[in-house]
Order: C-alpha cells, then structure tokens, then sequence
C-alpha cells in the first residue's frame, strides 16, 4: 500500500499582538540570526520565520533588514551609554568609578551577547559607514569612560602611558574577555565572576598607582 507522503510543514503564524511586543520578539530574533549567518545569511523571510509572522506582518514594523539590524545596534549601544553616564556622575574616587564602569561594561556584554557581537565584533551594516546617531553613541561611550581615566591621570596616578592609551588598553583588554566569551561559549572558561575580578585587578594595579 502506497502512504501518502506528509504535506510539507509551515510555521506556524502568531496571532496579532503588542505592536511593542511583537517588535521587541523581532529585534531578538534577528540578532540571533545576524550572529549565526551572516548579514547577507539573514532574510527578511528567516527572521519572520523565527518569530513566526509573515513577512508582510514584519514589513509592517520595519522597512527593510538595514533598519532592523540599525536598531539593534542602536538600543545596546544607548544602553551602555546610560550606564556609563550614571557611574561617571558617582561622587566616586575615578579608579573606583572606572572599575565599575569597565565591570559594568563586560557584564553588558555577557548580558547581550548577540549585541555585543553585532556592535563590537562585527560589521552593523553591508557596506558603508555607521549611521550619525550609532557612530555618535559609540563615541560617547568611550568618551564617557575615557574622562574618568583624565581624572587619574590628572592626578599623575597612571604607571605608565598617556591618558589614550591607557583608557584604550583598558577597553580593549575588556572587549577581549567578552568577545572570547561570546565567540566560544562551549571552552572550559573559568567562573565568569572571577574572570571579572581577576581581569579588572590585574589591569587596574598594573597601570594605576595607590
């Protein structure tokens, strides 16, 4: 006897819901693919796939797959931003508030991991440069970061280097620890907490004197 072969299967589609909702579920989706395939892996249709809307439901929530990813990079940037901003303000010594901030920093990225990926370990559009309002973010995030080293080295309590490099060694050797995290998640990594700890001190008592 012949069994009919079993019709292919569909996604299944979402009912309408929260505009706010269903374009937080997209923005989400999306980073996830972003990472895993690629910008030119990534389609329109993957990614209302993912979510499970048509695609003509995700066009409703955004033009085109540049202004998804645009977005995204955009809302983790703001976030650190604001983070950032909040511990430069403490009445804090400015070693203690860039320890925070460089903590605050790599807890960010092991938070978002997908984020991360897309804002600081690849490139957030096809070709081109950022747009103004990401590339601005991305400078006021360092530059945040990168007043509270002044204010050591102000002080003549940097062991070596100038105000730049040391507040750009800091950032890079922090980017390291959670774009290795974020690219290998399956390596034997040591507790996250002591990487943490162990990075900020070794970095912090090499380059900045009691």
């Amino acid at each position: 006897m012949t069994v009919a072969a079993a019709p292919p299967r569909r996604s299944a589609r979402k009912a309408k819901g929260d505009g706010h909702l269903r374009r937080a579920e997209i923005l989400e989706a999306a980073e996830r693919i972003f990472v895993a395939e690629g910008y030119e892996g990534a389609t329109i249709r993957k990614i209302a796939d993912e979510v499970g809307v048509s695609s003509t439901a995700l066009y409703m929530h955004f033009q085109d797959k540049g202004c998804i990813l645009l977005e995204i990079c955009e809302r983790t940037l703001r976030l650190l931003y604001e983070r950032n901003s909040e511990i430069a303000a403490k009445p804090l010594d400015p070693v203690v508030r860039v320890r925070m901030m460089l903590e605050a920093y790599m807890r960010w990225g092991m938070e978002h991991p997908n984020a991360y990926q897309l804002v600081y370990s690849g490139r957030p559009a096809p070709a081109g440069p950022w747009p103004e309002a990401a590339r601005d973010l991305s400078t006021q995030c360092y530059e945040s970061f990168c007043g509270v080293v002044r204010e050591i080295g102000a002080a003549g309590r940097l062991r070596a280097g100038t105000v730049d490099s040391a507040a750009q060694a800091l950032w890079m050797s922090c980017h390291g620890v959670v774009a290795l995290l974020a690219s290998r998640p399956n390596f034997g990594w040591a507790d996250r907490d002591e990487l943490i700890a162990v990075t900020l001190e070794g970095l912090l008592n090499g380059l900045v004197a009691d």
